[in-house]
């Protein structure tokens, strides 16, 4: 049985025993998008298929560097950190390369932690298109650096002076795709065997970046292609000596790394939604309320999509990233990119969002405002023509500049507590302001050449 027919838990459990598997991997990914997890005997695995698995609910009560929050209410050592239950979707199985027959599955956390778990909660908004009837699909596209570095030798370097898999500046390069293509056939196959097809992979403008393009899908098995890929890339990398960054902007001497997301709608009969011919950019209506509501919405939901203090080192004019809630028809200088085509390929690319996304969060995101701008018929602003950056922008369209405005935002958004929760909201505003907080405690840099002499 091919690792990507099982979709129940009976065609999971046949499966692990027709490989002879001991023991099988499951994960579940975090706020911050980091997949995390643990072996499970083959009987414990049976089990918790039924049952589902217990992880300790510290998982979301502590940062990316496993540090505590300081205002968590949801868990703490208030609550003496009790369990939390995952309950594992079979249809998320995957093979895992250079791990022989092993197998990994994705889960979803239940009860209270539901209410916080990433992926749960894009599967909620999936729900609410579903009670509209339509069916969202997406698709992620991804910029990264590659260095010839291990885990020891940055940190040795303490990141400074790292080496790029190539030097200098060769967008779409043939030359370099070629010469490294060991790499690139090996992420290629990645893709291939974790469900995680690549449908472009080329050289973006700078020394050792690439960008991969996810084939699209549904919007939930969207975000989870995404995690894959993003999380065992970084296993191939660092398997064959090398490592990936998926952070926003890792230098101030090249641009930031994207992490564009492509979504379209169609009806509970498979008719495209978002494509009327004649009319500007082919958009229907239900296209032009999608995009006035992810434009209204997405200085309130910037915190779900630039989740990271470096995020707002990327949102700035002339680096291929917006600093406006603006859109545009082919417009790559604005926040949303309508891309018109034919009635299959009509979709709008959500130009904001960067490589450090959590991928459930950000499509949550560009997904729930779209369905709030049709529930509302919400009328975005003329589209753009030419240079965003030039503006100028209504205030209200302005995007926040620092992780913890936008934190701000979002606690205060009536239609993200609506689309969301309220639990969420507080809870995820809160470690946003907690990673703020902890980047301010930091001397970097900057500030040392700047005023350790001179001052």
């Amino acid at each position: 049985m091919d690792a990507r027919q099982v979709k129940t838990t009976v065609e999971a459990r046949e499966i692990v025993e027709k490989r002879g598997l001991s023991h099988v991997k499951v994960g579940f990914v975090d706020l911050d998008g980091v997949v995390r997890g643990k072996y499970l005997a083959r009987s414990k695995f049976f089990a918790c298929l039924e049952s589902g698995v217990k992880f300790c609910d510290v998982v979301f009560g502590w940062d990316s560097n496993d540090q505590l929050y300081d205002a968590s209410t949801f868990t703490g050592w208030h609550t003496a950190f009790p369990d939390a239950t995952m309950r594992i979707d079979p249809a998320t199985c995957r093979n895992v390369p250079d791990e022989g027959d092993m197998l990994f599955f994705l889960g979803e956390f239940e009860g209270e932690a539901a209410a916080l778990c990433p992926r749960r909660l894009l599967g909620r908004i999936v729900e609410r298109a579903a009670a509209m009837g339509l069916k969202a699909s997406a698709a992620a596209e991804f910029e990264f650096f590659v260095f010839d570095e291990t885990p020891h030798s940055i940190r040795d370097k303490k990141y400074r002076d790292l080496k790029t898999l190539t030097p200098g500046w060769f967008g779409y390069s043939m030359l370099r795709s070629s010469v490294e293509s060991d790499f690139y056939h090996a992420l290629i196959k990645l893709g291939i065997e974790m469900d995680a097809p690549i449908e472009g992979l080329h050289t973006e403008t700078g020394p050792g970046v690439l960008e991969a393009a996810i084939e699209y899908t549904d919007a939930l098995a969207a975000a989870d292609r995404a995690v894959v890929f993003k999380t065992f890339s970084k296993v191939l990398a660092q398997r064959m000596g090398k490592m990936l960054t998926f952070m926003a902007k890792w230098s101030n001497s090249y641009p930031g790394q994207s992490g564009h997301l492509h979504l379209s709608l169609r009806g509970s009969d498979g008719t495209p939604a978002f494509h009327q011919a004649g009319r500007s950019g082919n958009m229907s209506d239900v296209m032009r309320w999608f995009v006035g509501g992810q434009q209204a919405l997405l200085p309130e939901l910037l915190a779900m999509v630039a989740p990271t203090v470096n995020s707002y080192s990327r949102l700035i004019p002339g680096f291929w990233a917006p600093t406006d809630a603006t859109w545009g028809i082919e417009n790559r200088t604005c926040a949303l990119r309508v891309i018109p085509g034919s009635p299959s390929s009509q979709r709008v690319e959500y130009r904001v969002a960067a490589a450090d996304i959590n991928p459930y969060l950000a499509i949550a995101a560009a997904l729930g405002s779209g369905l709030w701008g049709i529930e509302n018929k919400i009328e975005p602003d003329a589209p753009i023509s030419g240079n965003a950056y030039e503006g100028p922008h209504a205030p209200e369209r302005a995007l926040p500049r620092r992780l913890s405005d936008a934190a701000e935002r979002l606690v205060a958004s009536k239609p993200a507590r609506e689309l969301f929760g309220d639990v969420f909201v507080d809870h995820y505003a809160m470690s946003r302001k907690w990673e703020e907080r902890e980047f301010q405690r930091a001397i970097t840099d900057w500030e040392l050449a700047r005023y350790f002499e001179i001052i």
